[in-house]
């Protein structure tokens, strides 16, 4: 019974799981297991300790309450984050760039792609003239 540890310490009453420590009137109860906090006439929130002694219920839910919305607060920017970068590959994949102006990589990418083609096709050209020459030398053009 938790009542044998009323006007005792907070760490006794809190072996038992069961128990309720109140510190305004040094009292010791059984956690009312059918409410998640306990009334406000049994011990009020500020004074109510369970399973430690040093946080009350005031100060846990206070702290679950800025985690649980930090937490919420993250996965909502990691949901706009995906979306976007799904919605922007899905946007360059189809030709339509997010930006009127390309950034300095894509500028030097375009540049060095031109140079390959030029080269390219001066290959190509060099390569054609070759085989005119030989087909010439041998007759079979």
């Amino acid at each position: 019974d938790c009542r044998q540890y009323t006007n005792r310490s907070c760490e006794e009453c809190l072996k038992n799981v069961t128990c309720l420590w109140c510190a305004s009137s040094r009292r010791c109860m059984e956690y009312p297991v059918r409410r998640i906090l306990p009334p406000a006439d049994l011990c009020e929130l500020s004074s109510a300790r369970w399973g430690v002694c040093w946080v009350n219920f005031e100060a846990l839910i206070i702290a679950m309450s800025v985690v649980g919305g930090a937490l919420l607060i993250m996965l909502g920017v990691c949901c706009c984050c995906c979306c976007c970068k799904k919605k922007s590959k899905k946007q360059v994949s189809r030709g339509a760039f997010l930006s009127t102006r390309p950034d300095k990589d894509d500028e030097r990418a375009a540049r060095e792609r031109e140079k390959r083609r030029v080269r390219q096709e001066e290959r190509r050209a060099e390569m054609k003239s070759r085989h005119d020459e030989i087909r010439r030398k041998y007759g079979t053009v």
